[in-house]
């Protein structure tokens, strides 16, 4: 199911939208909390998570970019790539066309690493979703495409 987002989120939401905001609020927070302890096979943080993604996503990357595309300041992003590299899952290079301007990138410890978390995040995801019924389990499944379209219309800097 595709879905289009109308409304930018500077605008007022309709009352069927906060209705249905309010019915789903509680759930939403439940279930994230319940993802994320379930989820727990890693010792990378969810912003850590998210530079390996990005890269694994967008290739090399400046740090400048990483940082406002996650919607942090420099230091904030320069501090992320630093502990990721000392774990040895990114390395820097200095950029080919500006000397001064630093890339980062996977390594392949890095690449495998993040692919180990998603298999692990998934399979946890698909352990809840496997206690629905399966009429219950179509339902979610026409629902997957408005939630991806939502992630993708909300998400600070997406991967592009």
């Amino acid at each position: 199911m595709r879905c289009t987002v109308l409304a930018s989120a500077h605008e007022e939401p309709s009352a069927e939208a906060l209705r249905i905001a309010a019915d789903i609020r509680p759930a939403m927070t439940s279930l994230y909390v319940a993802y994320f302890r379930n989820a727990q096979h890693s010792d990378l943080t969810g912003p850590q998570l998210s530079v390996l993604h990005r890269l694994g996503f967008n290739g090399p990357t400046r740090i400048s970019k990483l940082a406002g595309d996650e919607g942090v300041r420099l230091p904030t992003a320069s501090n992320t790539v630093n502990q990721l590299e000392k774990r040895d899952l990114v390395r820097r290079m200095r950029s080919e066309d500006d000397r001064r301007g630093v890339t980062v990138e996977l390594t392949d410890f890095g690449r495998a690493e993040l692919e180990r978390v998603g298999a692990e995040r998934t399979r946890s995801l698909a352990q809840m979703l496997g206690t629905l019924d399966d009429g219950t389990l179509h339902q979610l499944d026409s629902l997957t495409g408005v939630l991806n379209e939502l992630a993708r219309a909300y998400a600070v800097g997406a991967p592009s």
